[in-house]
């Protein structure tokens, strides 16, 4: 407890000593919040007193990485994630002495499967997913088969009503939030309807997480960084490609690329508001309290990032593809948030 006390007051102190080191507000984080959190930066700049703030896309889990480093103007004030930060990040954040964490969820977002619109629009299901992309599966696909490498080369080969191309998608690393969703939300969501697979997770968690939420590595799924708009030009370059992003950058490039229609549902702003479309996530930025008050701008910038005007139904960044909370829920956020609530998990 001494141990821990003195490691605190030691980088309290050095954030005090250091104050006048930085007077920008410093964001790291998700490829996929980056664009919203940018816009909020831009209009913060221009109508207060404050510098625009600094915003990095280094995918979710490297920005929760920096984020949790420390206390002090060396180490950045708010952390952008695609996924709610995990329990071993914020254990990590407290042995570094970032124990005060502020949770602000910012509304939803759609993960596409998306083409070129050169090409036609696809149509498949979690399960036709799982067998693209999964690193091992039953083999014919059946369910209790032999779990093999998997084999599929070709969407046809897996169903005749898919695409008589090779499988290729470009996807994010595994450092970023948004892969850590398609994984969960499309890979494994398709390795449970296979009941024999389902079943593994009673006996060995270890085993079902490696199983349904690993992707292959023979050169089928490609890791494309953290830059979305490089995927997009890609696609535009490759017609028979497909890549994996969050909504907002299909909405900002509906004149060139399209989504995939999953399980039937075609991955529009109004589908995943309603929650009916299946590969769809909350997304968070996180704010390290300790940080407040000694960075100019902090309590102001979240102000405006929670206002009706940021984040509303009408807001601007509904304009640029957030799906905004419901009511209720934005009011509780927003009194949570621009109280600086601490996090509670």
């Amino acid at each position: 407890m001494i141990k821990r006390t003195l490691l605190i007051v030691a980088a309290s102190a050095a954030l005090v000593g250091a104050a006048e080191a930085r007077d920008q507000i410093n964001i790291v984080g998700s490829s996929t919040v980056y664009p919203f959190a940018t816009v909020v930066a831009e209009k913060f700049g221009k109508v207060s007193a404050f510098k625009t703030p600094k915003v990095e896309s280094t995918g979710s889990g490297g920005g929760l990485k920096l984020f949790c480093a420390g206390v002090g103007t060396q180490h950045p004030d708010i952390a952008n994630a695609s996924r709610r930060i995990k329990k071993s990040e914020v254990e990590r954040c407290a042995k570094n002495g970032v124990t005060q964490i502020t949770e602000v969820k910012i509304g939803y977002d759609g993960i596409v499967i998306a083409n070129s619109k050169k090409s036609g629009q696809m149509k498949i299901t979690l399960r036709q997913l799982f067998l693209a992309l999964a690193k091992q599966v039953p083999e014919g696909g059946k369910d209790g088969g032999t779990l093999i490498a998997n084999p599929y080369k070709k969407w046809s080969d897996i169903d005749g009503s898919l695409p008589n191309a090779k499988i290729e998608v470009l996807g994010p690393p595994p450092t970023s939030g948004t892969r850590d969703a398609f994984n969960e939300l499309a890979i494994e969501g398709g390795c449970k309807t296979f009941k024999s697979l389902k079943a593994i997770k009673k006996t060995n968690k270890k085993k079902y997480k490696a199983l349904c939420r690993g992707i292959r590595e023979d050169g089928h799924y490609i890791e494309a960084g953290e830059n979305d708009n490089l995927i997009v030009q890609k696609l535009e370059a490759n017609p028979s490609a497909f890549g994996v992003f969050g909504y907002s950058f299909l909405d900002q490039n509906a004149y060139k690329i399209q989504g995939s229609l999953v399980k039937g549902v075609d991955p529009t702003f109004e589908n995943i508001s309603a929650q009916k479309y299946p590969v769809s996530r909350a997304l968070y930025f996180y704010v390290k309290t300790a940080h407040v008050g000694t960075i100019p701008g902090i309590r102001k910038f979240v102000a405006e990032f929670t206002s009706e005007k940021a984040w509303g139904p009408e807001g601007y960044l509904a304009d640029r593809g957030l799906i905004p909370l419901p009511d209720g829920e934005r009011q509780k956020v927003r009194k949570s948030s621009i109280g600086f609530a601490a996090l509670s998990m």
